[in-house]
Parts: C-alpha cells; structure tokens; sequence
C-alpha cells in the first residue's frame, strides 16, 4: 500500500516510471545498493525519530550513522528511533520502506550534509523492494525537506 501511495505521488510529477521495484529486498543498505547496483552510499537512508510525541525523518548517505551529540547539539535532546513496530503508525510507511514521499502530514523531514557529495542518491519507494534515483535538489523537493542539517559521521 506505501508502495502505491508513492507511485500515485510521483505519477501526478511524471516521475513514477523511475521507480524500481526489485524481486530482491532492499529492505536495508546493502541489500538496496545490490538491487540498484551503486555503492551502498549512494543510497539515501531514511531514519525516523521521536521528539517527544511528534515523528521527524532524517535522510542520511547509507555509509554514515547518527553522531549522538551532533544530533543533540541540533535538536536540543538525545535521539530516538521510533520503535520498529510503530514506525508505520507515525510516518506511513514500514520498515524496509520508509522514505520521505507520500508520507503522514506533519512529519518534517531533514536531509543530512552526507548526501551532498553525490549527484543521484537512491531513497527507498515506499516498500522493503523499491527504490527511485533521484538528484539532490529532485529530493529536496519532492522530499519537502525543512533543510539540510549535519547530524551524521562516518560508520
């Protein structure tokens, strides 16, 4: 169904023929950098937090994690990943799939410096087998990023 609900977005921007859905999972890094065929890096990793009772996403280069005090430093408390079984219910999409298209109003979305060394990243489509390569400024608009933050280092 997230799936769907990302496909019907970008059909309405003509964009929906550039979704790939793979036999494979994609369902993390490495598996979607093996169904797109680029560098696990290369892939825009989506990450959902709480802040307090209200969800935030962070997309992220598929090589770095989250630095805890850079994190804390920007949004003024410890990150918190939404527990696996209620990321759906916050952002409208599961696990696997999660992206930050056709996702529930009023999840703001950040899009971290670490992508910014590459012309196309690839972000999940809604599902644990999707993916769409876009380029940066492609995602940040169809992403409605609030804007580019550094909270990530390297693995």
């Amino acid at each position: 169904m997230s799936l769907e609900k990302v496909q019907s977005y970008f059909e309405k921007h003509h964009m929906k023929e550039r979704i790939k859905v793979f036999q494979q999972s994609s369902a993390t890094v490495e598996l979607a950098a093996q169904a797109v065929g680029c560098e696990p890096a290369h892939i825009a990793k989506t990450m959902s937090f709480l802040q307090g009772d209200n969800a935030v996403l962070i997309v992220t280069a598929g090589d770095v994690k989250i630095d805890n005090p850079k994190y804390k430093a920007r949004f003024h408390q410890k990150a918190k990943m939404i527990p696996g079984d209620l990321v759906e219910s916050y952002i409208g999409h599961a696990p696997g799939g999660v992206c930050p298209f056709a996702i529930k109003e009023g999840v703001p979305v950040y899009l971290d410096e670490s992508l910014k060394r590459f012309e196309t990243v690839y972000p999940a489509a809604g599902s644990g087998n999707s993916a769409i390569g876009l380029s940066l400024s492609e995602l940040e608009t169809h992403s409605n990023a609030c804007g580019w933050i550094d909270v990530c280092k390297a693995k």
